[in-house]
C-alpha cells in the first residue's frame, strides 16, 4: 500500500504556496454561460509546469478559451490500473466589493492565502503540481501510471471540461479505474478530536426548469388561468416539501463511527443533537441525510398590469445515491397540473466503497502525518468531475488532504466571500499527497 511512500523535497513545500497564488491570479471565473475569460491562460501555465517535469501534456479546447490539460506519468508496473488525479481550473465568480481583499490578488494574510479558488480548488491543484514536480526532481517513479488532469468548467457541470473530455478524448484515461479529486481529506473536530473526512459518495444533481402556461390578459380582469399563480403554487409546494431522512451505505458508516466517537446516538426526530457533535462541518454534512429541492430563480411577466401567458422557475435538486428517478417523480407531482418540469442539467450520484487498497493507502498517508487521527467516509452534498469520469468506469474519491485549524469554518469557504486556505495546510496536504502517489 504505502510501504514505498516518500516525502516531497523541501522545494515542493515552498513551491506549493507560490503555485496556489499563481493559479488564483488567473481570473477563471465561470458564469455558467460559456462567457468570461475562460481557462486558457491557467491551462497553459499548468502545461508548462508539466512539461518542465518531463511530461507530455495534451492541451485541448472544447470551445474557445475553455481549456483542459491532461498528462500521464508512467509507472513502474504496467499491469496495475492507472490512477487519475484531477482538479479544475475554473472558479465561481466573486464580487470584489463584497471582499476584504482583491479576490484575484492571492494576498497572504494571517498565515493564509486569500482569493477566489483558494479552497475550490486551486489549493488542491497546487498540491498536485508541487507533488508531480517533486517526484520528477527526485526521480521517483510511481507504481502505476498517474494521469494528471486539470479540467475546465467544473463549476457549471463540466459540459466544456471533464464531460467533454470523456466524450471526445476517452483515450487519455485508458487503463484508469480510480480517481481522486476535491472535497475530501480535510480535517474537522468531533467531540474534541481531530478527524478527517474522506469523500466516498456524492449526491446526484438535477437543475430543473418549471414552466407554467396560462391565459394572458389585462391585470384588472378576473383570470382563473394565471401562469404566475400556477407557478407560485408549484414553487411553494416544492420549496416547503419535507424530505425524509434516509441513510445510504456511506451515511450509515459515517453515523456509526461518529456515534462511537461521541457516545451520541442519531435521532431522526431530532438530528441536530447529533449534528452539533460535528462542529463546523455540521451544515456541510447535514444536507446529506436527505434529498433537497431548492427554488433558486423566478421569471415571469414584464409589466404590473399585464398577466403573462407563461412564467418560469428553476429548481436546484440534489438526490441521494440511487434516488434521482423517484425524486423527479415527486417533484412533478408537487408541481401539479399545468406546470411542466424539464431538466436543464442532470448528473448522476456516486457511491464507492470505503474499503480497498486505495482507501487504505489514503488513510495510511493521512495518519503518517497525523498519527491516530480517525478517518471517516462521508457524502458530498454537491458534485465533482468524478461524475463525468464514472462514465468510463472510474471510481472517484474526494481526497484533497488538509489539516485545518479548528476555529476556521473551512466548509463555509466553498463559494464564499473571503475564501482562504492556511499555508500550513497546503504544506501538510503536499506531504500526504506525495506519500500517496509514491506509495500506492
Amino acid at each position: 500500500m504505502t510501504e514505498n511512500a516518500a516525502l516531497p523535497d523541501d522545494r515542493a513545500l515552498t513551491d506549493v504556496i507560490e503555485i496556489c497564488r499563481d493559479l488564483i491570479r488567473f481570473d477563471t471565473s465561470n458564469f455558467g454561460t460559456n462567457e468570461g475569460p475562460g481557462e486558457r491562460a491557467a491551462a497553459e501555465y499548468v502545461a508548462e509546469r508539466m512539461t518542465d517535469a518531463g511530461l507530455d501534456p495534451d492541451v485541448f479546447e472544447s470551445a474557445p478559451g475553455r481549456t483542459s490539460v491532461v498528462a500521464r506519468m508512467s509507472g513502474s508496473d504496467s499491469s496495475l490500473p492507472a490512477l487519475v488525479v484531477h482538479g479544475h481550473l475554473d472558479v465561481v465568480p466573486a464580487q470584489a466589493e463584497d471582499w476584504s481583499v482583491d479576490p484575484f490578488s492571492a494576498e497572504v494574510k494571517d498565515g493564509m492565502i486569500w482569493g477566489r479558488g483558494a479552497v475550490d480548488m486551486k489549493d488542491m491543484d497546487a498540491m498536485i503540481l508541487a507533488t508531480m514536480e517533486s517526484m520528477a526532481r527526485q526521480g521517483q517513479k510511481p507504481k502505476r501510471d498517474i494521469i494528471f488532469a486539470m479540467f475546465a468548467d467544473e463549476e457549471a457541470g463540466g459540459t466544456y471540461g471533464a464531460d467533454w473530455a470523456v466524450n471526445h478524448r476517452p483515450e487519455l484515461f485508458e487503463g484508469a479505474t480510480e480517481a481522486i479529486s476535491e472535497v475530501g481529506g480535510f480535517s474537522g473536530t468531533i467531540n474534541g478530536q481531530r478527524a478527517y473526512f474522506l469523500q466516498t459518495a456524492e449526491k446526484g444533481l438535477a437543475w430543473l426548469r418549471l414552466t407554467a402556461h396560462g391565459r394572458a390578459g389585462h391585470g384588472s380582469q378576473i383570470n382563473t388561468d394565471n401562469a404566475v399563480t400556477k407557478l407560485a403554487q408549484a414553487v411553494a409546494n416544492i420549496g416547503s416539501h419535507t424530505w425524509p431522512i434516509e441513510f445510504t451505505k456511506t451515511t450509515e458508516q459515517f453515523v456509526s463511527m461518529v456515534e462511537e466517537m461521541t457516545g451520541v446516538d442519531f435521532d431522526e426526530s431530532d438530528p441536530q443533537v447529533f449534528l452539533d457533535q460535528l462542529g463546523s462541518v455540521a451544515h456541510f454534512v447535514g444536507a446529506t441525510f436527505q434529498n433537497t429541492a431548492n427554488p433558486s430563480l423566478l421569471k415571469g411577466g414584464y409589466k404590473a398590469n399585464v398577466i403573462p401567458g407563461a412564467a418560469e422557475a428553476q429548481i436546484d435538486v440534489r438526490t441521494l445515491p440511487g434516488q434521482q428517478e423517484d425524486v423527479l417523480r415527486i417533484i412533478r407531482e408537487l408541481a401539479g397540473d399545468g406546470v411542466t418540469v424539464d431538466p436543464i442539467h442532470l448528473a448522476t450520484s456516486l457511491e464507492v466503497p470505503f474499503e480497498g487498497e486505495l482507501v487504505e493507502s489514503m488513510i495510511a498517508a493521512l495518519q503518517a502525518e497525523d498519527p491516530g487521527a480517525p478517518v471517516l467516509p462521508y457524502t458530498l452534498s454537491g458534485g465533482t468531475d468524478n461524475k463525468s469520469l464514472s462514465r468510463l468506469g472510474i471510481a472517484g474519491y474526494g481526497f484533497a488532504p488538509l489539516q485545518l485549524p479548528e476555529e476556521l469554518d473551512f466548509t463555509a469557504m466553498f463559494h464564499g466571500v473571503d475564501e482562504r486556505v492556511p499555508t500550513d495546510s497546503l504544506v501538510f496536504g503536499t506531504k500526504v499527497l506525495h506519500r500517496l502517489l509514491t506509495g500506492y
